[in-house]
């Protein structure tokens, strides 16, 4: 898929196994619930369609804890539901979106040093190595 975070571990199977891929793709599966839930808020199962529309297959039992995690840390709040088989909807609060404003910019930022056309690095630019 053009445009996809990690095309190339997606083509190879199941990365979500891989546990050193998988602790990248929990930071970009938590970008785009933010993304959504600032967007129009989310429920889980809305989630999970969305999560492998784009080539991931995440499971209920990856995903709920995931939510709850960001709910505790207080980047989402889930809407009461008044009964248990209606979806809870998760919107994004203002710690949340402070932290999606940092992560965009910080993506930016990382997108423009290794994301682009590769050139020839500059000896200015990096460093001095120690002896």
């Amino acid at each position: 898929m053009k445009g996809s975070p990690v095309p190339s571990a997606r083509k190879e199977g199941r990365p979500e196994r891989d546990p050193v891929i998988r602790e990248f793709l929990l930071a970009f599966w938590k970008i785009h619930i933010l993304h959504h839930a600032e967007e129009q808020g989310v429920y889980g199962h809305w989630m999970l369609e969305e999560l492998h529309h784009h080539g991931y297959r995440l499971s209920p039992g990856t995903l709920y804890p995931l939510l709850g995690r960001m709910v505790r840390h207080g980047w989402l709040r889930a809407a009461k539901t008044e009964n248990v088989r209606d979806a809870r909807v998760y919107r994004i609060t203002p710690a949340g979106s402070n932290v999606l404003k940092r992560l965009r910019a910080s993506l930016r930022e990382l997108q423009g040093e290794v994301g682009g056309v590769r050139t020839a690095p500059s000896k200015k630019s990096r460093p001095a190595r120690r002896s």
